[in-house]
């Protein structure tokens, strides 16, 4: 297979960008180093916004979720906004409140399930801890992005010999009882709070007491990878959604002076249905858009001039092809691996598109010169949803849902196209600069 050097870069970037964002927050924080290095400036939702045009701002939302646009050069009330939406969070698994506990001589961290992960997939994995921590100060406490690059955890797999129908029946796991991760040895005289405590405490350079609160999740140590006889495949974990969170942000970075203004949004709970503060269900989108609108003394009249002629993409990560089951897809909708970008479509408005955003995506896809495919689930399986519904329903403005096609989707370990990771990229910068 023919891969261009670039879309072999592209991709080698995307795994660069997935291995230093092990979760949500430190996605964000991802997304802000490249954007300040691209000359892009943050702004405070406290403050007030001066927004000339041609300028390059973003803005974050619960450290999870960030924004960041580029304003045209021309009228928004008569261009419209040109926007991408994606998720910066995956399916796994997240430490308790109180995680530490001591089972049979052993320090055990209880979690629960984020999402819908394929739980038996982190069995027997390289785990570690990465998220945020709030410490205690003399005024009140700070907030900390940690990872452990090391392996700290574990789930390891019971014995064949105690599961004889493990390979009949699938690999099974309690969520209550079977998924706590082994952290260590307990040692006498010491609680198994504190062998928890104490390695984030050492980390962090502050007292184990001073830990107030912490949001942590489990994640995969083992880097991603491009595989495949001619290397045309990636592997690694949250390419559901980061792939598409890389592609909308590489695709605005290679945005100069858009006559509409352009806006990516990255939201953070999609997993889990997007209803918070940071989702794609609250008023972060349309509080941005209301201070755009602002900006430009834009009336409500015009305002909604620019939201009727605006158009929204929800890039999530789309179902390809697996020849092994071929029964699991729908007869004439196999989005195939490394074959272009999937117009995503459910009747029941699972996901956004309606023919026309499709006809629109497809020419936008003919423009870019990249193929796209389409995609719609098994009548009798129960289709996932993304952003794409919530957004256009929230604005009132068109939507289609794409993705680019994927296996294992909802797996810690995650593969994907080389060509797709471009196509992508590549059909995103058209719609920016459209």
């Amino acid at each position: 297979m023919n891969i261009p050097a670039d879309v072999r870069a592209q991709a080698q970037d995307l795994l660069d960008f997935i291995d230093a964002s092990p979760s949500p927050w430190h996605a964000v924080q991802t997304c802000e180093s490249r954007l300040t290095t691209a000359g892009f400036s943050r702004l405070d939702e406290g403050e007030r916004w001066t927004l000339a045009t041609g300028g390059r701002h973003f803005v974050v939302r619960g450290g999870s979720s960030i924004i960041a646009f580029i304003v045209g050069s021309q009228p928004a009330a008569t261009t419209g906004l040109r926007l991408i939406g994606a998720h910066t969070d995956s399916p796994g698994l997240r430490l308790k409140p109180k995680p530490a506990n001591d089972a049979g001589g052993m320090v055990r961290l209880g979690v629960e399930v984020y999402g819908g992960p394929i739980l038996a997939t982190f069995a027997d994995r390289d785990l570690s801890l990465a998220g945020r921590v709030n410490v205690r100060t003399p005024g009140g406490f700070t907030t900390h992005l940690i990872r452990f690059d090391e392996p700290l955890l574990r789930l390891p797999n019971l014995a064949i010999h105690m599961n004889r129908e493990v390979n009949e029946n699938g690999l099974k796991f309690n969520k209550q009882t079977e998924l706590p991760l082994l952290l260590g040895v307990s040692e006498d005289g010491t609680k198994a709070e504190a062998r928890f405590r104490q390695p984030i405490a050492d980390r962090l350079g502050v007292k184990a007491d001073d830990l107030l609160t912490w949001e942590l999740n489990a994640y995969d140590t083992q880097k991603g990878a491009l595989w495949g006889v001619d290397r045309e495949f990636v592997a690694n974990s949250q390419l559901d959604n980061l792939a598409s969170c890389h592609a909308a942000l590489s695709a605005l970075l290679a945005t100069s002076r858009p006559d509409a203004t352009c806006l990516c949004a990255f939201f953070d709970h999609e997993e889990v249905g997007s209803e918070s503060a940071t989702g794609a269900g609250g008023s972060f989108i349309g509080d941005v858009i209301s201070r755009l609108a602002a900006s430009a003394g834009l009336d409500g009249e015009d305002q909604r001039r620019m939201l009727a002629r605006s158009f929204f993409i929800s890039a999530d990560m789309a179902h390809g092809w697996h020849p092994n089951f071929p029964a699991a897809y729908e007869p004439c909708h196999h989005a195939l691996v490394n074959a272009g970008p999937v117009i995503k479509h459910n009747a029941n408005q699972r996901y956004s598109t309606s023919a026309e955003t499709a006809a629109r995506f497809m020419a936008i896809c003919a423009k870019a010169g990249v193929p796209c495919q389409q995609y719609a689930h098994r009548t009798d399986l129960g289709c996932g949803s993304t952003i794409g519904p919530i957004v256009a329903a929230r604005l009132g403005i068109p939507s289609v849902d794409v993705g680019s096609p994927m296996w294992a989707m909802h797996s810690i370990r995650e593969s994907a196209g080389v060509l797709d990771h471009g196509y992508m990229i590549a059909a995103l910068s058209a719609t920016l600069n459209g």
